[in-house]
């Protein structure tokens, strides 16, 4: 199977709320970036690329989380990260059932992704130059 299909497989699993929340995750990330690539790893975890890892979705038994590979170096003025905050590296979005995130706020942080991996991709090249 593809990874999408993987991701598609793992989302029709979830047959409560979590299934349409990961969906609607999916569906942002398409939405900011068209060119997305979606791969599966970790032992069956969607993960959203451009120029390297943005965000990995994961479903549990109470809630969905989102995580941001680089999500402690990315702004976050609307603070909808809410979990995984005492690192140096990553963040993460978690939702129970019945909460909302602003998706605006996420729209943003994706762009911010994007434009963290594209400058450090660049900057990689130049110095291999």
């Amino acid at each position: 199977m593809t990874p999408g299909e993987e991701i598609d497989a793992y989302i029709s699993g979830l047959t409560d709320w979590r299934g349409a929340r990961l969906a609607r995750f999916r569906e942002i990330f398409h939405e900011v970036d068209p060119d997305v690539v979606e791969e599966w790893k970790w032992m069956g975890s969607p993960v959203w690329e451009h120029d390297g890892i943005m965000a990995v979705g994961m479903a549990f038994k109470t809630s969905v989380k989102l995580g941001f590979m680089y999500g402690a170096s990315l702004p976050d003025p609307h603070a909808i990260f809410n979990d995984e905050l005492a690192g140096n590296q990553r963040r993460a979005i978690k939702l129970g059932e019945g909460d909302t995130v602003d998706e605006g706020a996420l729209k943003n942080l994706i762009r911010a992704a994007i434009a963290r991996n594209t400058e450090k991709r660049a900057t990689k090249k130049r110095e291999h130059l």
